[in-house]
């Protein structure tokens, strides 16, 4: 059987390399939509949003929360700098849902204000699902 086409993925918080491996598909949140990578893609920079990081092995399939930061893919090797990249089986679902109510309880005053609330909000939901799910 031919072996299939990979790339090798990275994923990187300031405290630690969270995932390194060789990877057929990935999918991640820019912040202005979804991106997938395959093989051989074109080389790319771009800001990362809010949402689930999916990876996909010859092997196994991964999930990742992903708070923000950059994605670089470029000679086959997909580097994703973010704050924050947890597994599944890190989140609590209980510490999740304090989070969500305490983004929903957040005053709105300005701008500046509504985009930390959305941003609070964005993050509780997305880790509550993914919590739900593991």
């Amino acid at each position: 059987m031919a072996k299939a086409a990979t790339f090798h993925c990275v994923v990187i918080t300031p405290e630690r390399t969270v995932l390194a491996c060789d990877a057929t598909f990935a999918a991640f949140p820019a912040h202005d939509g979804e991106i997938g990578i395959l093989p051989n893609r074109a080389p790319l920079v771009c800001k990362l949003g809010i949402g689930v990081m999916r990876i996909e092995t010859p092997a196994e399939k991964h999930q990742l929360f992903i708070d923000g930061g950059f994605a670089q893919m470029v000679d086959n090797r997909l580097t994703i700098l973010t704050e924050q990249a947890r597994k599944p089986s890190e989140v609590e679902s209980a510490t999740a849902a304090k989070a969500l109510t305490e983004a929903k309880a957040m005053q709105i005053t300005d701008d500046t204000s509504f985009e930390e609330k959305s941003k609070a909000l964005r993050r509780a939901q997305t880790q509550l699902k993914l919590a739900t799910k593991a």
